[in-house]
């Protein structure tokens, strides 16, 4: 059931894709209702493969690369629902949903093996550490995507090109208003997720630092989102500079998050394959 299910989501999220980039082009509301309740109906089925998969296995099911990269897709398809309720910004959708089918086709790709049920997994320390760590990096997926449209939309101004997708897109302000709300929230998050991560290890390895890649990918990680925090409420950094550091941001999320667990050693690797 769990893989039907599975299947069945990344089909949703897929479906999704295709009814927001649809819309993109051809703005209507039914269209963009369908597509929205498409992913609804998605995360439905995927919260229900993922607790089948929990359960199964005694812990929360992100201990191997294919696990997280489903969950990833869930908490990120989840938060933008979210987020297009409170921003009511419809063609976020098109940028954000090919992410959570990429992951989800990646998840599909990689072993799944199960993990055997170890205290060191099964703790509810972990559960956070991993709840606040994902929450974080899908907001900073949206804070990417919004990015992403307005380097797009600011493009289309310096250009003077009043096309199709410049009249698609909202306005500079409110892309650069959705990537600041994404990092304030954001930021805090990752970091009382980073702070369990490291008071958990102390208690489970010798010291709360052990030079593992990942602790010392996300400490990197979490300097660069702290930079651009630090920039727009200090300095009042915003528009081009925000954009491509929160599209930096990301990128090292992702060197983090996959990278390290498919080509490097370490106390995570072990845990996550």
């Amino acid at each position: 059931m769990e893989t039907a299910l599975l299947i069945a989501t990344t089909l949703f999220y897929l479906f999704g894709t295709v009814g927001y980039m649809i819309y993109l082009f051809k703005e209507e509301d039914p269209l963009h209702r369908t597509a929205w309740g498409v992913l609804l109906v998605g995360v439905l089925a995927h919260i229900v493969a993922i607790v089948a998969r929990s359960v199964q296995v005694g812990h929360l099911a992100v201990s191997n690369s294919a696990e997280a990269l489903s969950f990833f897709a869930l908490i990120l398809v989840s938060t933008y629902l979210f987020a297009q309720i409170r921003f009511q910004i419809r063609i976020l959708g098109a940028f954000v949903s090919p992410i959570a089918v990429l992951f989800m086709l990646g998840s599909s790709l990689l072993p799944a093996d199960i993990v055997p049920r170890t205290g060191l997994i099964k703790s509810a320390w972990v559960t956070l550490h991993v709840a606040l760590l994902f929450s974080a990096n899908a907001l900073f997926a949206i804070a990417f995507s919004a990015g992403v449209m307005y380097l797009l939309q600011e493009r289309h101004i310096k250009k003077k090109r009043i096309g199709h997708l410049y009249l698609r897109l909202p306005s500079l302000e409110r892309l650069d208003r959705i990537n600041y709300v994404c990092i304030v929230i954001g930021f805090p998050l990752m970091t009382l997720g980073l702070v369990l991560g490291f008071a958990y290890a102390g208690t489970v390895w010798p010291s709360l630092w052990s030079w593992d890649p990942k602790e010392i990918f996300a400490v990197v990680t979490w300097v660069i989102y702290a930079v651009l925090l630090h920039e727009r409420l200090a300095v009042g950094w915003r528009g081009r500079r925000a954009a491509w550091l929160a599209i930096f941001g990301f990128s090292a999320v992702l060197v983090t998050f996959l990278g390290v667990n498919l080509f490097m050693e370490g106390h995570h690797a072990a845990n996550i394959r």
